[in-house]
């Protein structure tokens, strides 16, 4: 899952974007609304979270020109100090999923927003596949009965493949999904993650595999003896 975080208050954008991070999404920022609308328009994001007191327009103005971007609206939790009635009314009438007062609560933030994630049809109920089980609003696998211990980004490159298994995984969408824009990805870094979950998933017994796509990306298969 990757959010975008529109929020020109440096520290409070760094808290949220750590927040997330810890709680396995992708997380791309910025600080101000021309740079959100060009996120917006460069890159597909699961869901984004606006404040409304940007310095360069209104979040509003946001909120309504993410309808023109190439990937369609992208559902919204505002956040904002405005608790007037007629700020909250304006903000859903114009498509906000769901509207926070600032100051909030971390975890109630996560709890919108993954509602907001469920209603759009990004569900979060359990993943499997084969012997493997992944819960992905806690990042907890299991294989076979067992406990797999995985890195946030081992856990984030499986909830993708997961979800559109058997399908293929283009390697630059994983790319997109799995790093900010910020980020420094080195050319293998997408091989070399692959590799560590590969041997991961071998070791603790999974059947399935991770098999490559020369050119192309991955796909989740039936563990193979040659795989």
């Amino acid at each position: 899952m990757k959010i975008l975080v529109v929020e020109d208050v440096l520290s409070l954008q760094e808290l949220l974007a750590e927040y997330f991070k810890r709680r396995g999404f992708a997380v791309d920022t910025a600080k101000n609304g021309i740079e959100g609308i060009q996120a917006l328009q460069s890159t597909r994001y699961d869901a984004m979270i606006l404040d409304l007191g940007l310095p360069d327009m209104d979040g509003e103005d946001v909120l309504q020109a993410r309808a023109q971007t190439p990937h369609g609206p992208t559902p919204c939790v505002i956040l904002s100090a405005r608790d007037a009635l007629q700020s909250r009314i304006a903000c859903l009438n114009a498509g906000a999923d769901d509207y926070m007062l600032k100051p909030f609560d971390m975890s109630e933030l996560e709890a919108r927003l993954r509602a907001v994630l469920r209603r759009s049809g990004n569900v979060f109920h359990q993943l499997h596949h084969g012997n493997l089980k992944f819960e992905p609003a806690s990042r907890h696998t299991v294989v076979a009965g067992q406990v797999l211990h995985l890195s946030r980004r081992e856990s984030m490159l499986l909830e993708e493949m997961l979800r559109v298994a058997p399908r293929i995984v283009i390697k630059d969408l994983l790319e997109e999904r799995l790093y900010s824009y910020t980020e420094s990805v080195t050319l293998n870094a997408i091989e070399a993650l692959v590799s560590r979950l590969r041997r991961k998933l071998a070791a603790a017994g999974a059947d399935i595999g991770i098999d490559t796509v020369r050119g192309v990306g991955y796909r989740i298969v039936p563990n193979r003896s040659d795989a």
